[in-house]
């Protein structure tokens, strides 16, 4: 076409104008399948002005990166057209290949929304970093044998055919005329004018219908009725731009703080803490022992079962028999619950890490430091296994799969454990196993043959980590005698046999029936063993799109709450007093008052369940005898068990105080490495 340079620019940036109206449709379009898909209700059920300003700003938000679409269009299909008339078809296809890839993007980021949805029930969070670390295989089985991923892959190829055909359909609309003038002045004029406005376009876009920056869309200021619904709240964020949060964010904002202001979040709760050099403030959570309440046994099992979750035991999902061995134990007059129990992470390894150093992990993968793999015990006196061994217990950490997973080759050793090993090592080649492990019933089987076989004269303290309750649950659960029908007795809504919910119901089955035959072949060969059963973090397991409860949505307390409970011939149900919440660092303490003598001096954040615990704090979540809060989305509820709906209500969050004091340490002791040594 035989045009000058502006004309080119002038037909070009009107395809970029009619194509840039695309993305933020699609982005519209996700919004309502995220809604329709996950949402806790119908869609027709929400508040109509709610609904409607949850997508009005969520489309002004979204521009802070659809807009961007629109720029880099303008610079690399069009603009090149002002000074090479040759431009325009080039331009075309350029334009067209840019629409088509960033459509692409945009699905890509939505499916990894829905899918991180469906395993965290939340968008994209600081987990995403995690990822990192992960097992990348396991991930990948996951995405295939869980999620339908090949499906997932497949429909992109039609979704990009759709793509590109639109986005040539509207290259295809006539556009405008290029306005001549004869006054070169006032085409001069016209032309700068139109230059401009294209760029003083973006810029409105960009900043959410205005120029001025500081009114730019962000968190802080979704409208309070959206933001107070923590579903709609979450749903206004488009999904890159909660990628583009985190990218900006790979250091969490609690490392962010200035050392004084550390300082005085530790000494609102520790005033003794003076932050002098080489003052630890660990020392100052020294305990001493009340006195022995049983014999000493000569073996302690501590259990952390992987994705075990409180919800299991609720009265609520009776009507799932995925946990009736362990409910067994639970049952027996020497065993010991607690139903309102919490994690110290909200993933495996954070929570491992928590419950092992005694302080928390807070999402900052300490299994993963280098000044922790190579720390003198004395430098974290609230660690697990060295306060157990001060009280004469060889330490044993048994882990399902390899070692190398989450660095536990180093971490293991560097925080009290004598001997450490993986299923790998000590199961019969050829074991069958998933990415993450060997089966839980011959990894157990055969460490309890090894514990046997291996006995010394020294009591011994064994913490073992399963890994087969996890996704994609593809082991053949049929060959070792658990069906679907034994987990769930159908009808029960609209579970169907095969689907993946049965699939998962008769994994959790499966582990646990593996998880009380250890137990029960143990107690059998030490009679007087005491065994800690809990979960490293609770999971997604309640299929609430089948209609099992009048509810569709979980409870905070059935997201967060892990499982506990305690067995041993001198417990009793009513051992730990009015106590009915808990939480990973009672663990210890709770021991250590279980079978230390009187004035035996321990460290650790928390008291034990022995104490009459009225709140329990983490840096993720709070929770007292009526209500459950996580701060992260500043909501809390009721906490006790209900099949109906119970209301979430978005506010200010209680026990701020300990919260900053908590993530204040594990602040101040990376920062501080040489108190590790």
């Amino acid at each position: 076409m035989n045009m000058s340079g502006m004309e080119v620019f002038w037909y070009g940036w009107q395809q970029d104008l009619r194509l840039a109206i695309v993305p933020p449709i699609i982005c519209a379009v996700f919004r309502f399948l995220f809604i329709y898909i996950h949402g806790p209700r119908r869609f027709g059920e929400w508040d109509k002005g709610t609904l409607q300003k949850c997508f009005s700003y969520g489309f002004w938000w979204g521009m802070d990166i659809n807009s961007r679409y629109y720029l880099i269009s303008l610079i690399v299909a069009t603009l090149p057209g002002m000074f090479f008339s040759v431009w325009y078809d080039v331009g075309q296809t350029v334009r067209l290949l840019w629409f088509s890839l960033y459509l692409l993007i945009l699905y890509i980021a939505f499916i990894g929304k829905m899918l991180f949805f469906y395993h965290f029930h939340d968008i994209y969070n600081r987990n995403v970093w995690l990822g990192k670390n992960a097992d990348k295989k396991n991930l990948l089985d996951i995405f295939f044998n869980q999620n339908h991923g090949l499906l997932i892959l497949f429909s992109i190829v039609p979704y990009m055919l759709i793509s590109a055909c639109l986005g040539h359909w509207i290259q295809e609309i006539p556009s405008l005329p290029f306005l001549s003038f004869e006054n070169n002045v006032v085409q001069y004029g016209f032309n700068v004018f139109v230059f401009l406005f294209s760029i003083a376009l973006y810029y409105w876009f960009n900043f959410g219908g205005t120029f001025r920056h500081r009114l730019k869309p962000e968190w802080d200021e979704v409208p309070p009725e959206v933001k107070n619904d923590v579903f709609l709240g979450k749903a206004t964020v488009d999904d890159l731009v909660a990628l583009k949060i985190l990218w900006r964010n790979p250091v969490p904002e609690f490392m962010k703080k200035d050392e004084q202001s550390v300082l005085q979040d530790i000494q609102k709760i520790i005033p003794e803490f003076t932050g002098a050099a080489g003052e630890n403030p660990l020392t100052f959570c020294k305990r001493k022992a009340e006195g022995a309440r049983i014999k000493k046994p000569s073996h302690i099992f501590v259990i952390l079962e992987e994705s075990h979750c409180q919800l299991l035991y609720d009265q609520s999902y009776s009507m799932l028999d995925v946990a009736k061995y362990t409910k067994k134990l639970r049952a027996e007059n020497n065993a010991v619950a607690i139903n309102n129990f919490q994690p110290g992470g909200m993933i495996s390894q954070t929570s491992l890490s928590s419950f092992l150093l005694g302080i928390y992990d807070c999402d900052i993968e300490l299994n993963e430091n280098v000044d922790i793999w190579n720390c003198n015990l004395a430098g974290i006196p609230t660690n697990f296994a060295g306060q157990l061994k001060k009280l004469g217990y060889k330490t044993h950490f048994w882990y399902g799969g390899g070692l190398n997973w989450g660095s536990l080759v180093h971490f293991l050793p560097a925080v009290g454990f004598d001997v450490c090993a993986g299923g790998p090592e000590f199961c019969p080649v050829g074991s069958p196993q998933t990415w993450l492990g060997v089966y839980d019933h011959i990894f157990l089987n055969q460490l309890s043959k090894k514990i046997k076989a291996e006995a010394s004269n020294m009591p011994e303290l064994h913490f073992i980590y399963t890994t087969s309750n996890h996704g994609p649950y593809n082991i053949p659960y049929e060959d070792y005698g658990i069906h679907e029908q034994d987990a769930v007795q159908l009808p029960l809504g609209r579970l169907q046999n095969g689907d993946m919910d049965m699939r998962r119901f008769t994994g959790i089955l499966y582990a646990d029936r593996a998880v009380a035959d250890f137990v029960h072949d143990m107690r059998e060969a030490y009679p007087d063993s005491l065994f800690v059963l809990t979960g490293d973090h609770a999971s997604a397991v309640a299929p609430f799109d089948k209609g099992i409860l009048p509810r569709n949505d979980s409870l905070l307390r059935e997201r967060i709450l892990t499982s506990f409970s305690m067995h041993h011939p001198g417990l009793h149900s009513g051992i730990f007093g009015d106590t009915i919440l808990g939480e990973h660092l009672n663990i210890l303490p709770t021991l250590i008052e279980l079978i230390a003598p009187e004035g035996f001096e321990y460290y650790s954040l928390k008291g034990s369940l022995f104490d009459n615990i009225e709140h329990v704090v983490t840096p993720y979540s709070w929770m007292n005898s009526a209500c459950i809060g996580y701060y992260n989305d500043n909501i809390y509820q009721q906490l006790g068990e209900s099949s109906e709906n119970a209301d979430m209500v978005y506010g200010d969050m209680q026990y701020e105080d300990e919260r900053n004091m908590l993530i204040g340490i594990t602040n101040w002791l990376v920062k501080h490495p040489e108190l590790l040594n």
